[in-house]
């Protein structure tokens, strides 16, 4: 064979051994594991929630505004603008970005630069002593030089170390989202129970002040003798029990109100809430949509699917550990003793060629690094699942509780029509002498438990609301798809 034809067969043979190194490190694709799906929510039905309907556009903030509280509203500008848990979210993600363009940075040439000046003395007696015995014991020295080097990536370590980077910085967007939407349903709920408990303690100081006039009144008929000290005793233990019980609202009320400040970035002992156990609450009508869409909604599905990639990439980048890498270097400057003639041309030097490194013996590490990385990808994909899963369990479970809530809240609400019918009948029987004072007693009680169960239904009914547009990863349309029914 000629010498020609032999060059032509080695370099056919290398290009062969690329092609089929390249094909071996070719990167593994990103499969979600599959999860199953439903055509519709099994729990979308009543008057309290709208099934169906487009969800393509969503409003991710102003979704309380639905609620009709402007305080809400004005806490929730707070919120975004001083929360602590929200700033923290989001200087993770800034991590996350400047980590990614880290590694962004390893796609281009590096050029590093050095300047070195410096005087020395060498050993007398140093073997193979520079010009011999008469080489001068005290010299000068001095190196001005650049070095620039890159890294070809045949491989694709490089890229996917950046989809890897590209997709973990999605991911703490995603997180970002997740944290915001977290926080803002909190504090949602926690300004919907707090105003709960304002009706809840208007309700209680009008029980109080009835049964302190019913006291009084039991109490000047005992002493003309005409009601009987057990009347007297039973009037004032329903007096002092519906002042324990509005105490309790009261400190309630408290801790949530201090649990808001901590919410919004205030100062517990400043932030003052108002009461308003007037202020007449809507319950919006939350159209979840189709079960499709909520891998399209929710950010913690987004994170976790941006976490599969990520890992998926990382995989990849295990591989190439068993293929060699090419770097093209380069380096040169100037180099002298004299410092008064050091940027000559005689003291010029450079240097310029590829370097081929490839670990041949490592103990298994490579395989070892390789195992890691497709468990944390199996890892990643199994919590990818569940987070899914969760997110279904989520929506139905605030289905139900609205479409339960609901119907207890009717049923409640007739309770207390009955309880106000029974309270006046019981006192017009006592006032005519035809029934013990123990019936109105019961009469009172049971009304007022009455009313405050349905407050408390009403409050539990909104509280889902919340949960729901959480569960289904933020607001909604609301030109299109936003209802809401005044509380009655």
């Amino acid at each position: 064979m000629s010498t020609r034809g032999k060059r032509h067969l080695s370099a056919g043979i290398a290009l062969a051994v690329t092609a089929w190194l390249a094909g071996c490190a070719q990167a593994p694709r990103t499969q979600l594991p599959d999860v199953p799906m439903a055509s519709a929510f099994k729990e979308a039905r009543g008057p309290w929630i709208e099934a169906g309907g487009s969800t393509a556009a969503i409003a991710f903030d102003g979704w309380w505004q639905g609620y009709g509280d402007p305080e809400l509203d004005a806490l929730q500008r707070r919120l975004i603008e001083n929360s602590p848990d929200l700033a923290s979210a989001l200087a993770r993600y800034q991590q996350a970005k400047a980590a990614t363009d880290s590694l962004r940075a390893a796609q281009s040439p590096t050029l590093n630069t050095s300047l070195n000046a410096q005087r020395d003395r060498q050993s007398e007696r140093r073997p193979l002593r520079v010009l011999g015995p008469t080489s001068p014991d005290w010299y000068n020295s001095a190196t001005l030089g650049l070095d620039l080097s890159y890294e070809v990536d045949l491989w694709g370590r490089v890229s996917r170390q950046v989809e890897a980077g590209v997709a973990s910085e999605r991911a703490a967007a995603a997180d970002l989202a997740a944290a915001r939407l977290a926080l803002q349903a909190q504090l949602a709920d926690s300004l919907l129970q707090l105003r709960g408990l304002d009706r809840d303690n208007a309700l209680l100081a009008d029980a109080e002040e009835a049964y302190t006039r019913a006291f009084d009144l039991i109490s000047r008929r005992h002493e003309a003798g005409i009601a009987s000290g057990l009347d007297q005793a039973r009037a004032q233990g329903q007096l002092e029990s519906a002042r324990s019980q509005r105490r309790q609202s009261q400190a309630q009320r408290a801790v949530l109100e201090h649990a808001i400040a901590a919410l919004v970035g205030a100062n517990a002992s400043s932030l003052r809430i108002e009461p308003a156990p007037a202020l007449r609450l809507a319950t919006p009508v939350v159209p979840p949509g189709l079960p499709s869409t909520l891998l399209e909604r929710r950010p913690d599905i987004a994170a976790a699917r941006q976490r599969v990639v990520a890992a998926t990439a990382t995989l990849g980048v295990a591989r190439t550990a068993f293929f060699p890498s090419v770097v093209l270097s380069a380096q040169g400057g100037f180099q002298s003793s004299d410092l008064g003639r050091f940027i000559e041309a005689p003291n010029l030097f450079w240097a310029i060629g590829p370097t081929l490194a490839m670990n041949l013996l490592d103990g298994g590490r490579r395989k070892a690094e390789e195992a890691r990385a497709k468990a944390a990808l199996d890892e990643s994909a199994q919590r990818y699942r569940g987070t899914v899963l969760a997110a279904f369990q989520q929506v139905e479970d605030q289905l139900v509780l609205l479409d339960r809530y609901g119907e207890a809240l009717e049923a409640e609400k007739r309770s207390v029509d009955a309880a106000e019918r029974a309270l006046a009948l019981a006192t017009n029987r006592y006032r005519a002498g035809a029934a013990a004072y123990l019936e109105v007693v019961t009469s009172q009680t049971a009304g007022l438990q009455a009313r405050r169960s349905a407050v408390d239904l009403e409050t539990r009914q909104r509280r889902a609301t919340v949960a729901l547009v959480k569960a289904l990863g933020g607001g909604w349309n609301a030109e299109t798809e936003l209802k809401a029914s005044a509380a009655r």
